[in-house]
């Protein structure tokens, strides 16, 4: 699934193809993403309004409307979005475009179908329903350090929890693990002030170089564990074997000794 860097490039391509562009109709093709109204009525409901905004939170975007409304577009495993005015660049599995006037139209394509698609009137009473945590690059390293005092358990499951913290998934979660060498198993309450601090501080390096490169993982550096996420692996320096197993419910690498 998408996690906070993925979802930030996808609203960069998104902001630089969608704003203030209004929006002739919408050609919904297969309805099953949309999930809090049929094909027709999120159509209905569009034509003729405008992109003038986005907001990311963590792994959700929100596109910000002209009547104060909000479209949420939660990518799921597969979700894509693409811009383009010829109808054989059309992407294979698009649920849904929005057509603009201009005669481009941005494709929401989506193979598994597993991406949410909400039209939002109080954006804000949404995001309290969920709950959802503040994003992961917003937070300050005070409110970081007090969201762990109150928490206990393992340090991947806190990270992995989008109600304490919005935008870390399981792959960036073992990055922040093997970067602070703190054994994503580590018992958030037994952690030293200086080792939380150290795990904020690789967090945000970790987040933001990986915003930068715009999720591209072949420009992500080589003496990151994200290159060589292969049990038995031995990294050059051979401090170690990597190992796998599952942590918090997911599928977790490591290296051994930590």
């Amino acid at each position: 699934m998408p996690e906070l860097p993925e979802v930030n490039t996808f609203q960069r391509y998104f902001d630089a193809s969608a704003l203030q562009q209004r929006i002739a109709r919408v050609d919904v093709h297969d309805d099953k993403i949309i999930r809090n109204m049929d094909g027709a009525s999120f159509a209905d409901r569009l034509q003729g309004l405008s992109f003038t905004g986005s907001y990311r939170r963590g792994k959700y975007l929100f596109a910000h409307l002209d009547n104060g409304h909000h479209v949420l577009l939660h990518f799921g495993m597969t979700g894509d979005i693409k811009y383009y005015e010829d109808a054989l660049d059309r992407p294979r599995h698009e649920r849904f475009a929005f057509v603009f006037e201009n005669g481009f139209q941005l494709g929401f394509d989506d193979p598994r179908k597993f991406a949410r698609i909400l039209y939002l009137e109080d954006l804000q009473a949404y995001i309290d329903s969920l709950p959802l945590g503040e994003d992961a690059l917003r937070i300050s390293e005070a409110d970081f350090l007090a969201l762990l005092q109150t928490k206990k358990g393992q340090l991947k499951a806190f990270l992995l929890n989008q109600q304490h913290l919005a935008g870390v998934g399981n792959l960036y979660a073992d990055e922040i693990c093997y970067q602070t060498r703190i054994h994503p198993a580590a018992r958030i309450e037994a952690l030293s002030l200086g080792e939380q601090k150290l795990i904020f501080a690789s967090m945000q390096q970790i987040l933001n170089y990986a915003v930068e490169k715009r999720a591209y993982y072949k420009d992500y550096p080589e003496d990151w564990l994200w290159q060589w996420r292969v049990e038995g692996f031995v990294p050059a320096d051979g401090r170690g074997i990597v190992k796998k197993a599952t942590i918090a419910g997911r599928t977790t690498y490591f290296l051994d000794g930590l």
